[in-house]
């Protein structure tokens, strides 16, 4: 099996864990604010998927699919607090706020979501072993020089699955059965 094949297998993988976790979810569980600093669980999903669909369309040099195909219908009452180009993304109370007053419509989110999973695939089959062995400075950022492998390993899976098992933890929090195992 080649580096492309793998990560291709494991980021579908992520993704079934993920609709698993979101399939049964109801909209008083998607918006319940947990205490603390976390955010709701509909806020932490569509997250995940404006993620992914920004790192990709960035990566492969295209708009993100929430910016064009799936412009304003992407099932969330607001896009999150995005950066400036040459800027890095605003993690701070901005998506905390953000995520707190979001309403989300799971079925329509969840479409884009698999809108996203098919950009995804269709960028990493078109990847070779060579274009993985890429390099990137993200030093600024305390990365140093990842290759392309490490980013779609440590960037894309790692965070989709963070924040599955976030997700996870939230429906068990609300008395609901987070991960069937």
């Amino acid at each position: 099996m080649d580096d492309t094949r793998l990560l291709r297998d494991q980021l579908r993988q992520a993704h079934a864990f993920l609709d698993g976790a979101i399939a049964d979810v109801t909209d008083d569980q998607a918006h319940w604010a947990p205490p603390g600093l976390a955010n709701p669980l509909g806020a932490t999903y569509a997250h995940v998927l404006f993620g992914e669909d920004a790192l990709v369309s960035t990566l492969s040099g295209r708009q993100p699919l929430f910016a064009e195909s799936w412009a304003g219908c992407v099932g969330v009452s607001e896009l999150p607090p995005l950066a400036e180009p040459g800027s890095a993304l605003p993690l701070g109370t901005e998506w905390f706020a953000w995520g707190r007053r979001l309403c989300v419509t799971l079925p329509v989110l969840r479409s884009y979501g698999k809108a996203v999973w098919q950009a995804s695939d269709d960028y990493l089959s078109a990847l070779s072993e060579e274009d993985l062995a890429t390099t990137f400075d993200f030093s600024s950022a305390g990365f140093g020089n990842p290759s392309l492998a490490w980013v779609l390993s440590s960037g894309l899976i790692g965070h989709v699955l963070a924040h599955w098992g976030e997700i996870v933890c939230l429906k068990g929090l609300q008395g609901q059965r987070g991960f069937p195992v």
